[in-house]
């Protein structure tokens, strides 16, 4: 019998979500939700400047005040290693010799209330030296720009393949620089014409409802917390190195996640929660502010300057660019987002050359980490934004040029890479149908838009564990570290083992996450989930039924291909046989758990540019139609068109909603201003004055068109889903716009302002 269809009732249906219920309810536990008697709460003393040497600091008045129980100052960090990062450990748990943006965290306190905790913050006095700021990365690369780090910090340059290569420090606050080159430079002297552009990408925050939070306490000699946090285990050891502590004497635990978008990886609030808590010996519970929020992570800003090459007739050629991250303050996961935004910023496009670097540059403004498409948002916003400069130069539909330049199916991305898995000129067509693209008709400030947008999905290297126990009365545990963010993810792996199973979905439970017995995974990131994770859940599953059959087989004195598993019976011939009685029959009262373990990691492979081929391609085509006022500049979005490749959807509706959901957020960089910046001073860091798109903002020519073409390496065809969407928003606006007024604006967000710019500019 075919294992992977064999019961199409559970699998590729809209099943009722696992977390429905708990979550509409207000039934389900978050991290915020996490209490103790006697718990404490602790609150964080932060820079007013942008740079400055500290010089002293006293928290002796704070040690006495009432409900003070803890205190950590710089003072305090004997015996740890107290800085952390992905590549690079250079963000301290607080600050030591220098504060180096607002906001930069100074002291923490742990107090019986938040109130009580804030009045002991006020009495600490710090002695600051102001230094020389950088708030943009023109002004940190200058050579006279003042260092952040005059010492470099530990850290690593990973390894890498064919094409590509990594460096730290090659420049004043050039914390880290990803390249990537293959075939002959000189492909640019036989091109007919050279297009070079400069873009600007905005700078957003990822704007989750549940705050970065912490709950931490000493279990004995165990340090336990609860965290939000979308990767435990590499969160588990950056803490034992932070810490000093055997690893396996750290349990985080894991509840529901109020979302992350890439924000919630490694250390946040963990570091201060943990030593406030061993220094206080009471359970301590650290829970930012969304105003703290924006003062802890956001998006990179980017500046990317792309020279292509191509021939008359429109055949691309050969790309170059140089990319410039603003990585804020502190490097966090910099170096991850060069790789992202340096390796997709060619498209999924035919090249005979390709030459990119990709710099992160330190600023004295909030640090910048991974944000939902990491590094896939600023690449698809220059790139897709001049595939329409050169087909409007060319005299070209850019449509059409598009669909002559793509990638085919199962051509390799790049030499050494994994083969493109969607069929994007159908992908395209579904798009531009859908908008009406070929019926079009130009004028009175109206105008259409096409763009792709694509992504390298699962991880690099990125190894993922399962574990399947069945019970003697059927009952399913699904243990792996796939963390429900609100996307879904517990119900399509309970989909997929259910299905494997031949069993009822509500049979399969989903344990809340804790290191000390869940499967190893790497994180909840990079759309990794139904590719990774899902291959491991498969595996186990399959173990585990094989255990069962061999068992039954035995019992029943038959061959296993006689016999199939058939809702927790045996299904022989017309009869079926339940399987309790069986296993207590011969495993006594008690019964037995069949268990099966399953392992996923793509191979490593040196040809590979990334050290191992990506496991999945996941693209997001887009369309937009926009009606632009001359006098205003403001841009009234009438249509936009978003769709997906799911491969094989285990949920439609739940793979709908991630598209959805990615589509509206990539509008807020568009038309909705980002983090404003006045220098280094944030001016809108709140939920008040910073804007995301609310329900009324969205068009009634909002449309999501799933499509299932069948080519994923997931279970059942899936693949990845859930960022791609989000990619092509900002560039199919912005092609919109050209096509009804005819200026092309390269810098987001897409204001009023920025339109009448470009219109004087076109006029002369």
């Amino acid at each position: 019998m075919n294992e992977m269809s064999a019961n199409l009732d559970v699998v590729g249906h809209d099943t009722v979500r696992k977390d429905a219920v708990p979550k509409t309810t207000g039934a389900a536990t978050y991290t915020v939700d996490v209490s103790f008697p006697g718990m404490l709460h602790a609150k964080v003393l932060r820079s007013p400047h942008a740079h400055a040497r500290v010089t002293s600091i006293d928290a002796s008045k704070v040690r006495g005040m009432p409900g003070v129980h803890a205190v950590v100052t710089r003072d305090d960090l004997d015996g740890l290693n107290p800085t952390y990062g992905y590549f690079i450990k250079d963000q301290p748990i607080v600050a030591m010799d220098k504060v180096r943006y607002i906001g930069d965290t100074v002291a923490a306190v742990a107090a019986e209330t938040e109130l009580q905790a804030v009045a002991a913050l006020e009495q600490i006095t710090v002695g600051y030296k102001i230094l020389p700021t950088v708030a943009t990365v023109e002004e940190a690369m200058a050579e006279t720009a003042p260092e952040l780090f005059e010492e470099e910090p530990m850290g690593v340059v990973p390894a890498y393949g064919q094409g590509a290569s990594g460096a730290r420090r090659l420049g004043r606050n050039n914390c880290y620089r990803f390249s990537y080159e293959t075939g002959d430079e000189a492909a640019f002297d036989r091109c007919d014409h050279i297009f070079e552009d400069r873009f600007v990408f905005s700078r957003d925050q990822h704007f989750h409802l549940e705050p970065f939070v912490t709950v931490a306490r000493m279990d004995g000699d165990v340090i336990e917390i609860w965290s939000s946090t979308q990767n435990p285990f590499p969160l588990r050891k950056e803490l034992a190195r932070v810490f000093q502590y055997p690893e396996n004497r750290i349990r985080v635990r894991v509840p529901y996640l109020g979302a992350g978008y890439g924000a919630k990886n490694n250390c946040k609030t963990e570091p201060i929660a943990i030593l406030l808590a061993r220094l206080s010996g009471k359970p301590v519970r650290f829970c930012m502010t969304t105003e703290e929020n924006f003062l802890t992570q956001s998006q990179h800003a980017a500046i990317l300057d792309v020279k292509t090459g191509v021939m008359a007739d429109g055949t691309f050629v050969a790309r170059s660019g140089h990319i410039l991250l603003d990585s804020g303050a502190y490097s966090d996961a910099s170096p991850l987002v060069a790789e992202k935004a340096g390796y997709r910023l060619p498209g999924p496009y035919n090249w005979q050359h390709l030459n990119i670097d990709c710099d992160c540059i330190l600023t004295n403004t909030t640090p910048a980490g991974p944000y939902r498409g990491f590094g896939g948002t600023q690449a698809s916003w220059a790139s897709e934004s001049q595939v329409d400069i050169i087909a409007r130069a060319l005299g070209r539909d850019p449509l059409d040029l598009r669909m002559q330049n793509v990638k085919n199916l199962g051509e390799a991305y790049v030499p050494g890479e994994s083969g493109i898995d969607s069929d994007l000129r159908a992908g395209l067509k579904v798009v531009a149908d859908r908008v009406g693209y070929e019926a079009r008709s130009r004028g009175d400030g109206r105008g259409m838009g096409v763009s792709i947008g694509f992504k390298d999905a699962g991880g690099v290297n990125k190894p993922s564990q399962a574990r399947i126990r069945i019970t003697t009365t059927g009952g399913v545990y699904l243990e792996c570290g796939a963390i429900e963010i609100g996307q879904g993810i517990h119900t399509a792996m309970s989909q997929i083992v259910a299905e494997l199973l031949n069993t009822q979905l509500d049979r399969v439970v989903y344990p809340e996450l804790n290191t000390d017995y869940t499967p190893f995974e790497q994180g909840t990131n990079a759309s990794s989930a139904i590719i990774g994770t899902a291959q491991a859940v498969q595996q186990a599953a399959l173990v585990a039924k094989q255990k069962v059959l061999e068992f039954a087989a035995r019992e029943l004195d038959c061959g296993i291909d006689e016999i199939e598993l058939d809702d927790w019976s045996i299904r022989k011939g017309n009869d079926a046989h339940p399987l309790a009685p069986m296993i207590m029959g011969y495993y006594g009262g008690t019964g037995y758990e069949f268990t099966g373990a399953g392992f996923f990691k793509p191979e490593l492979d040196h040809a590979a540019p990334l050290e191992s081929q990506c496991v999945s391609w996941e693209f997001g085509w887009g369309a937009a139609e926009v009606e632009v006022d001359r006098e205003t500049g403001l841009i009234r979005l009438l249509q936009l068109v978003v769709s997906g490749d799911a491969g094989r959807a285990i949920n439609p509706l739940v793979c709908r909603g991630q598209d959805e959901g990615s589509a509206v957020m990539g509008l807020t960089g568009v038309l909705f201003p980002c983090m404003v910046y006045d220098g280094a001073i944030l001016m809108n860091g709140n939920g008040l004055d910073y804007r995301v798109p609310l329900a009324t903002d969205i068009p009634d020519g909002f449309v999501s068109i799933l499509q299932e073409q069948g080519h994923g390496p997931g279970p059942f065809g899936s693949k990845s889903i859930g960022e791609g969407c989000m990619l092509p928003v900002a560039s199919a606006i912005a092609n919109a716009v050209e096509d009804a007024i005819g200026v092309r604006i390269r810098e987001l967000p897409l204001t009023p302002e920025r339109v009448l710019a470009a219109i004087d500019e076109a006029c002369g």
